[in-house]
């Protein structure tokens, strides 16, 4: 005989796993079922990751249940599944737009010689010229806006006509090119 006291089985609580001893014992798992399925490792380890950290959110609750790793890994599939649907979707959309590529003229020869002579001008001028030719403001909103009186932003304007005349071999007076 083994003892003369008696043997009775006591009650044996069990502490709930911790997320880090969870996660070392089955995140190499999870994964390589994930990847069967997307045929994808990153995929794969992107969805277990995330149904991970959404387990962490809700450790307290999720360590009491009698298998935290069934509910991780119903996350990380519905994951899964949601992700290929996604996947699915869009390649259904690319599918249906038209192949070819729309064909577009490049910048006319006038646009770019025009950039190019603004490129050439000191930065107040070039701006005083942009907001009030092709902004339409009036020269009182341009000198408001630059900080400048009115009058500074008229002798911008006609400094920056004259340098664009030049860099665009235009006749001041007429607009003709020479």
């Amino acid at each position: 005989m083994a003892g003369t006291r008696s043997e009775t089985p006591s009650a044996v609580h069990h502490e709930p796993p911790t997320f880090d001893e969870i996660y070392a014992a089955h995140y190499a798992d999870l994964t390589v079922q994930l990847y069967a399925y997307f045929g994808d490792r990153q995929e794969a380890q992107d969805v277990v990751q995330e149904a991970f950290c959404r387990a962490l959110s809700r450790w307290k609750r999720i360590s009491r249940y009698d298998d935290p790793v069934a509910w991780i890994r119903r996350v990380a599939w519905n994951l899964a599944v949601s992700r290929w649907r996604r996947a699915r979707t869009a390649l259904g959309f690319l599918r249906r737009q038209p192949t070819a590529e729309l064909y577009a003229d490049g910048p006319e020869p006038d646009r770019v010689a025009l950039i190019a002579a603004l490129a050439e001008l000191p930065d107040n001028h070039r701006r005083a010229l942009v907001l009030h030719y092709l902004g339409d403001m009036p020269v009182a909103e341009v000198a408001r806006r630059e900080g400048v009186a009115e009058g500074t932003v008229k002798a911008w304007l006609h400094r920056g006509r004259a340098a664009m005349a030049v860099h665009l071999n235009l006749d001041d007076n007429t607009g003709d090119t020479r």
